[in-house]
């Protein structure tokens, strides 16, 4: 940041204002409930990262924690997000940026006598940076590995709603995490793939032989081979697993593009949710259940979030229609990435 910069000059003005404030506008908030201040910059750092609503961070906690080591926590926890090497390779929105550290400096500033210079550096660059249509959100394997995903700012744009992570395929995910026999040494087919997020967590470590990503907008499909080649897959050959990127339109899907994919495992995530493709989509189901030529029956896992029972219920009598089968899948996964829990979200294994 140029010393000519109007940020710079921001932020200058900022820290003298600061140093000038009396140690008597400090607030301290006495809490008798002990916190683990090195649990509270790595949860910082999931939802972060993840880019979840302000309101889901543990700010009781931090409050907690400020209010022994005021700097060191806050620094950490600065470390862990703007300051980390995921933050320079897949920002969050410059929006979200502002706002995340607005409220780090708000907490700050309650508990220390001295403003913390590297949270008014951050700050600067983020006002210097310009807004854009696209962000990135990572989430932590429990490796620790980030999975990074470019997504739209937007929930609906270019006339679809494929451009963000939806909370089915974060719950798909962690149900495959628990599950990877289903997956290793298979061929696994996903439908609306989305942006990629459950395909690259089940490519990065469930080892399936073959992974074919499919969708039908353009746009998506183009993101989705983007985020691929980000997280070290590349249909030229990725380590471990073959992964393919294929148009899967369901209204006109050829049988001879399905016996070539040849899946041993089809999923879906946040499929369910317009009445007029309910039809398709349990056209295409049926077809792929009855494909011949195959070394043993397909499995179908397909998990939903409930927006409208009556659609929800819509899906499931055209699979009875259709001569179709279901069980629901009652155990819960353990949680590896943050997102609204509160939402009704079902799995199920479709079957003849």
């Amino acid at each position: 940041m140029s010393a000519d910069s109007p940020p710079y000059r921001l932020v200058q003005k900022l820290l003298i204002k600061k140093r000038k404030m009396p140690h008597s506008r400090l607030r301290c908030l006495h809490d008798k409930n002990g916190t683990n201040s090195h649990d509270v910059p790595s949860n910082f750092q999931l939802l972060f990262f993840a880019m979840c609503r302000m309101s889901s961070f543990p700010w009781d906690a931090l409050e907690r924690a400020l209010q022994n080591s005021p700097s060191e926590v806050i620094l950490d926890i600065l470390r862990k997000t703007c300051l980390h090497p995921i933050c320079r390779q897949n920002p969050p929105s410059v929006k979200y940026r502002k706002l995340f550290l607005s409220e780090l400096i708000k907490r700050h500033e309650l508990y220390a006598s001295e403003p913390l210079d590297e949270l008014y550096d951050a700050l600067g660059d983020v006002i210097g940076a310009k807004e854009e249509t696209v962000c990135y959100k990572s989430y932590l394997l429990p490796s620790g590995e980030p999975v990074g995903l470019e997504e739209n700012v937007a929930v609906i744009s270019e006339g679809t709603t494929g451009l963000v992570t939806w909370e089915a395929a974060l719950h798909l995910a962690e149900w495959a995490l628990e599950h990877p026999d289903i997956f290793t040494g298979r061929t696994v087919l996903e439908l609306g793939s989305g942006v990629g997020l459950t395909g690259i967590v089940v490519c990065r470590v469930c080892k399936p032989t073959k992974y074919v990503f499919s969708d039908c907008h353009q746009s998506v499909l183009e993101r989705l081979r983007n985020n691929i080649t980000r997280n070290g897959l590349t249909e030229q050959g990725s380590p471990g697993v073959s992964v393919l990127t294929e148009e899967v339109d369901w209204q006109n899907v050829k049988k001879d593009q399905l016996r070539r994919i040849g899946a041993d495992t089809i999923i879906a995530a946040d499929v369910v949710y317009d009445p007029d493709i309910i039809g398709c989509l349990v056209r295409l189901l049926a077809e792929l259940l009855k494909c011949k030529g195959q070394q043993r029956h397909p499995e179908v896992y397909i998990a939903s979030t409930i927006r409208n029972p009556e659609t929800y219920n819509c899906f499931k009598n055209e699979l009875e229609k259709a001569g179709l089968k279901h069980i629901v899948i009652t155990h819960p996964v353990t949680q590896v990435f943050p997102y609204n829990r509160i939402v009704s979200i079902e799995m199920i294994k479709v079957h003849c």
